[in-house]
């Protein structure tokens, strides 16, 4: 079969060329819209081994995925993480390996994973006011996370991007100094609108929205905005700043701009579970197809393929306070 018809296309003839893939759904953080406080963790017999996650992989990969990001929890605290990356790496017709990560291990880990091949990290940095930081990630050192930025840049990692989810009346006023924050450290900076998965009790989600459009004005007081047509496959669109032309701003608006019309993702949980939509439930069981079917890839391929179909055409997410996926984001892969 050609490369051509071994790629991976969904019921409205988007390709599928992008796989986030969880490691595991432990994280040394505990962001208030991320998961609750005191959070129940998976057990190991549960999720995918390091093997398992790089079968499925493979496979992806076979069928013309381009791109994976590796995401959690927090990616960094599974073991053999490093080695994980140096496979994936390594695997033929992949374009580009790159993670989402808290920052918290990367003074320890960033030079292992540049030098095993991981080619970019999104990091996520929510505040700049140490104790701010530790109230909306509960347990987190705003110092140690700057100090991971840090020694990512020492290790070789260019086109770093920080992840930054904007909460009214929590970190809101605090655009336009990460901004500045992102310039000087030559980092390129994505705002995203706050998703409803999982139950919190920590604040009211319809009281803390705050479009992209709120966000890009109080930047635009500030530095002139030019709009680009670049990519990075994902759902961000990206501006640049006339003042600052080297470094992309990026806008995730699941809310107020929908970005569904040309989602080229899927996602694979860490328990194996292939989810065709963030914002819906539709999934396929992969660890089903792994565990009943050891090494049967022809078996693996079909499952994969046949998911495919289920993929809805978008997500509908509504500003109100009812919790419209009951999984939280740690269990759903960044």
């Amino acid at each position: 079969m050609s490369a051509h018809g071994t790629q991976l296309v969904d019921g409205y003839s988007r390709k599928i060329d992008y796989l986030r893939m969880s490691v595991t759904d432990r994280c040394d953080f505990r962001c208030v819209y991320c998961m609750a406080e005191d959070m129940q963790f998976l057990p190991r017999q549960r999720i995918l081994t390091l093997e398992e996650l790089y079968q499925v992989a493979e496979r992806f990969v076979a069928m013309g995925t381009r791109k994976i990001r590796l995401t959690g929890g927090e990616p960094l605290v599974r073991a053999g993480i490093v080695e994980l990356c140096s496979r994936l790496a390594a695997l033929p017709g992949l374009r580009e390996l790159c993670m989402t990560s808290n920052g918290s291990q990367l003074v320890r880990l960033a030079q292992p994973l540049f030098d095993a091949g991981l080619a970019r990290l999104n990091i996520s940095l929510d505040s700049l006011d140490a104790q701010r930081f530790k109230a909306m990630t509960r347990t987190g050192e705003l110092a140690r996370v700057i100090a991971g930025i840090d020694a990512a840049r020492a290790a070789g990692f260019r086109r770093t991007k920080l992840n930054c989810v904007v909460l009214k009346g929590r970190n809101d006023d605090e655009v336009v100094e990460l901004v500045r924050f992102a310039i000087d450290r030559q980092l390129d900076i994505c705002f995203i609108e706050e998703m409803p998965l999982g139950v919190i009790s920590e604040h009211q989600r319809s009281e803390s929205y705050c479009s992209s459009d709120e966000v890009r004005a109080r930047i635009a007081e500030h530095f002139t905005l030019l709009e680009s047509a670049e990519s990075t496959q994902g759902p961000s669109r990206y501006w640049r700043l006339a003042e600052a032309p080297d470094i992309r701003i990026g806008f995730i608006s699941p809310h107020s701009h929908n970005f569904c019309g040309t989602c080229n993702r899927v996602r694979l949980t860490v328990e194996g579970r292939l989810l065709l939509c963030l914002g819906n439930e539709h999934a396929s069981d992969l660890k089903q197809v792994l565990r009943a079917h050891p090494g049967d890839t022809a078996r693996l391929d079909k499952a994969i393929r046949q998911a495919m179909t289920l993929k809805p055409y978008s997500h509908t997410f509504d500003v109100n306070d009812q919790v419209q996926i009951l999984r939280f984001m740690n269990m759903t892969g960044g």
